[in-house]
């Protein structure tokens, strides 16, 4: 019986695992992949209205996550876990397989990618909402740590793993970055069903869908992002759109129905997120950790391939064609760091508790984001390595704990949900992330990119008209060109006059010096609300406690029970004596 309960626990650590895997590479596959994508289907990556896709691409598939997790986690309290995440996993090979397979080409195909996007979402949800849960109900508290550690190092190394991946499938074929998902996908649904059952539950439990709850939440984050999108783009003979009577009127929606959303969850019986979670102070601290750690690193991905592909590489002498698979294998010290730190952490963590691990964690990814803002734009790479697996080994002290710090604190009639919280928090925290790392790093880089522009074409001898004509190009279109691994200036300066010096202008190293400081700019303002965050994130973890497992303060609280009662017994037969013997 022992062999059969470990061997059950292995194959739910190793099909919840392959299925978080699947999921979180997939949704950092296309950060290094857009170039070739783009290119397949002929979009320009200089045209403002084709930013909205780019972004879209990325950020659609994590804001279904985020806004359907918690629903499906209580629905998979209520009808199993098992059952949801096998579905889940079906949901997202399916859409894998139509992604591969789009027909069109142009905007047709970016809307049908974004739309079968939103499909992988929905199974991607259901897989992350139910793999934490199914994990807790598999292991005993004493090895949960460890055996979160495992599945959240599957998370985070699905994001860092996509991005080599993707590198090196798109230089073969972009639609090769959507099939590699498939087996994973079909294998995953086979054992799946084959091998997770869900135990009997009480057919009498019913669990009530918070429909408002989830309209709420869903269209007031998705009217935020849709305004930071069209933000990002030319308005009005500005660069950017913040003056947009559509953008403020998305920005104070979105704003408004979060609101709302908050006042729902107080009033109704079936919240879609149970607020007397949050009553617990152990779950609650994890949670705000959970949050301020994934806004402040969720658009650290974007910052970095847009340093290595449009500054770092080029100017050591890698082709635009080339950078994407190279700024992914540029990126694996952060990789072996989080591979490193992770599981022993969780496994630690569980004789020690979260609150050191984390904590130190928080304050140690901190350093690393201020090492990055001292860097030159031209580094040398040993630092800029070191820097990236300090990172990493940073956010994987944070993790597997912090997830086992928040599971343990509620009981296991809640775990569905609690799971559910848990993911809301780490997708919406990176969603919001992409979105105010690109319009801070935009903020910066408006400020001096035009001057930078101008200044650096006239000192090549282009006209001056030329030359100030191309510094009103968006300060977004050209971060979106670096970002995409693409050379702007023979687009933005087709006819630079006949002293100009074209080799020099037009070359491989122009575009990334001329770049570099106002990139450098947008990134101080970047990194530092980074610093912000997890300097607060760091705080709540000093605030969790100390080690906390509802198990066992169940357990404790039964024992004292019983002792109480035990001494009331004892001191009711000790006043009996003398009345006996008075007799």
């Amino acid at each position: 019986m022992p062999h059969n309960a470990a061997h059950d626990r292995r194959v739910a650590l190793t099909v919840t695992t392959v299925g978080i895997l699947a999921a979180t590479l997939n949704s950092s596959i296309l950060l290094i992949s857009l170039p070739a994508i783009f290119a397949g289907l002929g979009l320009d990556p200089l045209a403002p209205e084709n930013i909205s896709y780019l972004l879209w691409m990325l950020m659609g598939f994590l804001l279904v996550t985020a806004v359907l997790v918690v629903t499906f986690g209580r629905l998979g309290d209520q009808y199993g876990r098992a059952r949801l995440f096998n579905l889940g996993f079906l949901i997202f090979t399916i859409g894998s397989i139509a992604c591969a397979l789009v027909p069109n080409g142009g905007a047709a195909g970016a809307l049908e990618i974004i739309l079968l996007r939103v499909v992988q979402g929905v199974g991607g949800a259901m897989v992350m909402a139910n793999s934490t849960a199914i994990i807790t109900d598999a292991f005993p508290a004493e090895r949960r740590g460890f055996a979160l550690g495992v599945n959240q190092v599957a998370a985070l190394a699905g994001s860092f793993f996509g991005l080599v991946i993707g590198g090196v499938l798109s230089e073969w074929d972009w639609r090769a970055v959507f099939w590699v998902s498939v087996p994973v996908g079909v294998w995953g649904t086979w054992m799946g069903y084959r091998t997770l059952h869900d135990k009997p539950r009480d057919p009498s439990r019913r669990v009530v869908i918070d429909w408002w709850g989830n309209v709420t939440f869903g269209v007031g984050l998705i009217a935020l992002l849709v305004a930071i999108t069209y933000g990002l783009q030319p308005y009005g003979g500005h660069t950017m759109g913040w003056t947009s009577p559509t953008v403020l009127g998305g920005v104070v929606l979105g704003v408004v129905l979060l609101i709302a959303f908050g006042v729902i969850e107080t009033r109704v019986t079936e919240p879609m997120i149970d607020l007397r979670l949050f009553q617990i102070r152990a779950f609650a601290a994890g949670q705000a950790v959970n949050l301020l750690a994934a806004m402040s690193r969720g658009g650290l991905q974007f910052m970095l391939i847009i340093w290595l592909q449009g500054i770092w590489l080029p100017l050591h002498g890698f082709s635009y064609a080339d950078t994407p698979l190279w700024a992914g294998i540029y990126m694996l010290p952060l990789t072996l760091g989080f591979l490193v730190a992770g599981p022993a952490s969780g496994a630690v963590s569980d004789r020690f508790g979260a609150r050191a691990f984390a904590t130190g964690g928080l304050l140690l990814t901190a350093a690393t984001f201020a090492g990055l803002i001292a860097v030159p734009a031209n580094f040398d790479y040993r630092i800029f390595a070191a820097l990236l697996a300090l990172n990493g080994i940073g956010m994987g002290l944070m993790a597997a704990p912090n997830s086992a710090a928040i599971m343990n604190a509620v009981p296991a009639s809640a775990r569905g949900a609690a799971s559910g919280i848990r993911a809301t928090g780490m997708n919406a925290g990176m969603v919001l992330s992409m979105g105010a790392f690109f319009t801070l790093m935009a903020i910066g880089l408006a400020s001096r990119l035009p001057h930078a522009l101008s200044s650096g074409l006239t000192a090549q001898g282009v006209d001056p008209a030329a030359a100030h004509a191309a510094s009103q190009a968006s300060p977004v279109g050209l971060l979106f060109a670096a970002f995409l691994g693409d050379n702007p200036i023979r687009e933005l300066v087709p006819h630079p006059g006949a002293g100009a010096h074209t080799s020099a202008i037009y070359g491989q190293h122009f575009f990334p010096n001329l770049i570099g400081d106002p990139f450098r700019h947008g990134l101080l303002i970047a990194f530092a609300a980074s610093i912000v965050m997890l300097l607060i994130a760091a705080g709540a973890s000093l605030m969790r406690g100390e080690r906390y497992v509802h198990e066992e303060k169940e357990q404790a609280d039964a024992k004292h029970l019983a002792s109480i009662a035990e001494a009331t017994a004892r001191e009711g037969d000790a006043l009996s004596v003398p009345a006996l013997l008075d007799r």
